[in-house]
């Protein structure tokens, strides 16, 4: 793991630019950030589109950053709310200002929780920084760890496909992770997939799925 070039990235002065990047001033700026990339708010987009889980719900977040995604699901009326996060400045950050929202140190590739430990877990824009070569492992472990549900937000293509990131290689990958998932898990079912497309980012797609097992 200490070798993986993804993870010395993310915990480098390269990771703590993207926290600053995406940290707002507001919950209302962070909801007008999505409504101007997809014409709906984040809380308005949880809100309709996650009415399947309960609210009652257990839910973990891999790479939860600050806490902006559960702090919005906080919002809307989910309580039960828990995250892991590879960068410490961030995870500091999430303590000061979201001291309701548990969230603690932890990789993608080795969630530190029981197996089915959680009604749900979700990634947000997180799984296009995995590699090819890693995703069925961090899948595994989403999987490992939800008793349920698992939903994710991520840019969507029909194939991988790396893009550069910031003049980069080797840290952005598109993909149908929903189908991946889909793939790896037989006992999976489709509950909700959209597609989005951003209004700053035209030729781009955005994936929103829910899976549940049964």
């Amino acid at each position: 793991m200490k070798n993986n070039p993804q993870i010395k990235t993310w915990t480098s002065e390269f990771g703590g630019e993207y926290t600053s990047r995406n940290t707002f001033k507001s919950e209302e700026e962070f909801n007008n950030f999505f409504l101007k990339r997809y014409l709906i708010t984040r809380d308005e987009f949880y809100k309709n589109y996650l009415s399947v889980i309960p609210f009652e719900s257990s839910i973990l977040e891999v790479g939860a950053n600050i806490g902006n995604q559960l702090s919005s699901l906080f919002r809307v009326g989910y309580k039960n709310l828990y995250g892991i996060e590879i960068q410490k400045d961030a995870i500091n950050y999430a303590h000061q200002s979201l001291p309701y929202i548990d969230i603690i140190y932890g990789l993608a590739q080795d969630i530190p929780f029981k197996e089915n430990y959680f009604d749900a877990v979700f990634t947000n824009n997180v799984l296009i920084h995995i590699s090819p070569e890693n995703i069925n492992s961090v899948m595994e472990e989403i999987y490992r760890t939800s008793k349920k549900y698992i939903f994710g937000f991520e840019y969507f293509s029909d194939d991988f496909t790396e893009i550069n990131y910031r003049q980069k290689k080797g840290l952005l990958w598109k993909a149908d992770y929903c189908k991946l998932f889909m793939q790896n898990f037989p006992d999976l079912r489709i509950l909700k997939k959209k597609i989005f497309i951003p209004q700053d980012e035209p030729d781009n797609k955005d994936q929103f799925y829910i899976l549940e097992k049964f």
